[in-house]
């Protein structure tokens, strides 16, 4: 009886886990990267990893095929003595998009309401009250 209890409380805190990873926020891909790992088996059941990661910053993407590649290992296999040497990881071109332009239109807009009431004290606070919203819930998160 017990068993069966504990059996049917995993199963639905694993049914409350997945649903709270659904109506969870997206991620943001804000940051590209680029990864690429290795492992050798020797023959004594020992093995070896290496790995990589290149990353950019936010803007920038790599443009082009992933290409990951290792160097040969080297050492006798009979002699349980291989080495993984070198990884090489090729993600092509680096692009960025255009850091003025803002994503959010009404930032955006937001941005040049500011820019034509610079000088009207008023104008500005005006809109940045506008912006913040009822209880500083708006637009601007």
């Amino acid at each position: 009886m017990k068993i069966s209890a504990i059996v049917k409380g995993s199963i639905c805190l694993l049914g409350l886990v997945s649903v709270g990873n659904i109506l969870a926020a997206p991620a943001n891909a804000g940051q590209a990267s680029a990864r690429g790992a290795a492992t050798l088996v020797r023959a004594s059941g020992a093995s070896i990893s290496i790995s990589g990661e290149l990353t950019l910053p936010n803007n920038a993407y790599f443009e082009g095929p992933l290409d990951v590649t290792i160097d040969a290992p080297t050492g006798t296999p009979a002699a349980d003595d291989e080495v993984l040497s070198g990884l090489h990881i090729t993600p092509g071109t680096v692009e960025s998009t255009n850091l003025a332009t803002s994503s959010n239109p009404f930032v955006q807009a937001a941005a040049d309401a500011l820019t034509a009431a610079a000088g009207d004290v008023g104008a500005t606070a005006a809109i940045i009250r506008a912006g913040a919203g009822a209880n500083g819930l708006g637009g601007l998160e």
